[in-house]
């Protein structure tokens, strides 16, 4: 009875092998691919602990990706010149119609509050319309510069990379919504690899069963594992026919899917319109905007206010009414970033950069398209898989002590 017994838990262990080696293959896949995205800030106590490679080198990630993208899919120069002007200033007529005569009451009562109190209601109104009728020639010609000189108030890259940089859940699912299906078949893979490996590794233990063969099978089932599927993911690049099944890769064969993804993703988190404006309005070529139209909005000032002016420069002075005109700039430069949203819903509308996107993306190449995914694995892809063989050693290691020491 005691022989029978020994000799089932024996053969248990030997039949055991496959499955525990499958496990392993489907942790270590699994683990690897975690380990690639997370955490997104360092754990532990340097220079002991970890970070996700794809967060850790966030900026490199970023500028790889932008770099695709502006030389791959989008020059947003040209597609930004669909905006028309006039229709901006169209647009914004009305939030510009209140802000004018917001800024009106404010510089007049500011510099001249006792003799704006007497002004006629029809006085007001009147300077209130022609500041109203001004500001959109302001407005139309201040997109007409912007377009002129585009490169000067809008650096996509630097929008783009720093949108990622400082938003590292969102670089990571940039990559992990492109690449959803590779990373679950990354994790099946190991499970079904994993198995085959331990079937060979079965055979070879039932006639040689030295203690070392269990730790470094586990190193070779983590190895094998992980290099056969990101080869499996990329390679190969065209269809190959091997009579009624076609092979090719597996981000490859998807990317129509993939293509519609990653366009939603960069359009709606990334370069989005509100972005774009934001950083027209608010970057660093906000002060050459401030610049230039400083002078045509003092004229545009002096001309509505018309009759004002005389009666301004006797009472305070011909510097008062060059103070209340910086004001007038100061405010409208102010407000600007907000009344500026009024245009967004046609903006998108002129823009539709996920369509853009999206049509430029399904038109790569298989091998420029491959590149979308790639850096994910490029840059440490031996990091990787030498953490599956890793953890395939340890998982062999235990194997070992738990079955059959």
């Amino acid at each position: 009875m005691i022989d029978f017994l020994e000799a089932y838990k024996s053969y248990f262990a030997i039949f055991s092998i496959p499955f525990i080696s499958a496990f392993v293959g489907w942790l270590t896949n699994r683990l690897a691919i975690k380990m690639t995205f997370y955490p997104l800030e360092f754990k532990g106590i340097r220079p002991i602990g970890w970070q996700g490679i794809i967060p850790s080198k966030a900026k490199k990630m970023a500028e790889t990706a932008v770099d695709l993208w502006t030389s791959k899919l989008i020059n947003m120069e040209v597609e930004f010149d669909r905006i028309e002007p006039a229709r901006v200033a169209q647009e914004m007529k009305p939030s510009i119609t209140e802000l004018a005569e917001q800024i009106t009451n404010e510089v007049m009562i500011a510099k001249m509050p006792k003799t704006w109190k007497r002004t006629p209601n029809a006085a007001k109104t009147s300077l209130y319309e022609s500041i109203a009728e001004e500001l959109p020639v302001i407005v139309e010609n201040m997109m007409k510069e912007v377009k002129l000189r585009f490169n000067e108030f809008l650096d996509l890259k630097y929008l783009s990379v720093s949108s990622l940089t400082q938003n590292k859940s969102l670089l990571n699912r940039m990559f992990l919504k492109c690449g959803e299906q590779e990373f679950k078949f990354i994790e099946k893979s190991g499970f079904y690899f994993g198995f085959l490996f331990g079937l060979v590794q079965m055979t070879i233990w039932y006639f040689y069963s030295a203690w070392w063969m269990l730790p470094v099978a586990g190193v070779l089932v983590g190895y094998m594992t992980n290099w056969l599927a990101l080869k499996l993911i990329f390679r190969p690049l065209q269809p190959i026919k091997i009579g009624p099944v076609t092979f090719q890769g597996l981000f490859i064969k998807r990317q129509k899917e993939v293509s519609e993804e990653y366009s939603q993703i960069v359009a709606s988190k990334i370069i989005t319109v509100e972005n774009l404006f934001e950083y027209i309005v608010r970057g660093p070529g906000s002060e050459k905007l401030m610049q230039m139209t400083s002078l045509q909005i003092g004229r545009a000032i002096e001309k509505a206010a018309g009759n004002f002016s005389p009666v301004i420069k006797i009472i305070s002075g011909q510097h008062s009414l060059d103070h209340m005109r910086n004001i007038a700039v100061y405010r409208f430069m102010q407000e600007l970033p907000m009344n500026i949203r009024t245009i967004f819903g046609y903006a998108e509308n002129a823009l539709d950069l996920e369509k853009v996107l999206q049509k430029k993306m399904k038109g790569l190449t298989p091998i420029e398209f491959e590149q979308f995914l790639r850096p994910v694995f490029k840059e440490d892809e031996q990091t990787l898989i030498l953490v599956g063989a890793v953890l395939g050693g340890i998982a062999g290691i235990l194997q070992y002590l738990l079955l059959f020491a």
